[in-house]
């Protein structure tokens, strides 16, 4: 679906580059590996510049990391948790972020493409990766299936699968009832949670581009920055809450 009037173009539907054994191949799932493999290229990077006595930028990373890791413990309240769930949440909020400071990059989004002699038109090569809701869905995905692992392998299956279904009360089967569409709803929450934040600063940033080239994008881009940062911690920040809530005793 797209719309596009006076010169701005604001399309929701990926753009597709090609196939590869019938599967789709867009821009934002090329996107998303270029991030994935700059993001493996700087921790192996960092692995090897790894020393003794540190520098600065050594210390803020292990300070930061240091950081998260204790937090995580302390909603845990348990340093096994943590140490098995840490890894996930904080390369879930590593990826997003990543994702979405790399989509403010300016070739990013229709100067580098494709050209279509037929439509004449230029299919950008690099886009936003949380701008497609594909790609949101597929996170909140596998943040949920990590929250169900955890609540199941804590309490085991029945005991995990009772706090969704109580027949020992009406008022207990009726939460029940309640709880397992608030866990049902996490997809939809997690990933248009995301997406949509993520879109509406492309589509603010397009407006600006459109209306004042060399003023206004310049303190959006900065407010994009902070936003970026921000929805990958939430993101990561609820799958942790989530996952407490998860490997809490039924009561």
């Amino acid at each position: 679906m797209a719309a596009e009037a006076a010169g701005i173009h604001i399309a929701l539907a990926p753009y597709v580059l090609g196939e590869v054994a019938g599967l789709p191949i867009t821009a934002t799932l090329l996107t998303s590996w270029v991030v994935v493999g700059l993001l493996t290229l700087w921790a192996v990077l960092f692995y090897r510049s790894l020393k003794l006595v540190p520098g600065r930028g050594q210390v803020l990373v292990e300070s930061t990391i240091g950081f998260a890791y204790d937090y995580t413990k302390e909603v845990l309240e348990d340093d096994k948790l943590a140490r098995r769930y840490f890894p996930i949440i904080m390369s879930i909020f590593v990826f997003i972020m990543a994702a979405n400071l790399f989509g403010l990059l300016p070739f990013v989004g229709g100067a580098v493409g494709i050209y279509e002699a037929g439509h004449d038109k230029l299919i950008p090569l690099f886009y936003p990766v949380n701008t497609d809701i594909n790609m949101t869905l597929a996170m909140a995905i596998v943040a949920v299936l990590v929250i169900e692992f955890a609540g199941i392998t804590a309490l085991g299956a029945l005991k995990y699968a009772g706090k969704f279904v109580n027949f020992h009360s009406v008022i207990g089967f009726f939460v029940g009832i309640i709880e397992l569409v608030s866990e049902v709803a996490r997809l939809v929450t997690f990933s248009f949670r995301l997406f949509g934040n993520i879109f509406a600063g492309k589509v603010l940033i397009l407006v600006a581009l459109y209306f004042l080239p060399y003023l206004l994008p310049v303190p959006l881009l900065v407010y994009e920055v902070f936003v970026g940062i921000i929805q990958g911690a939430v993101f990561a920040l609820l799958t942790l809450f989530f996952i407490k809530i998860a490997v809490t005793e039924p009561h």
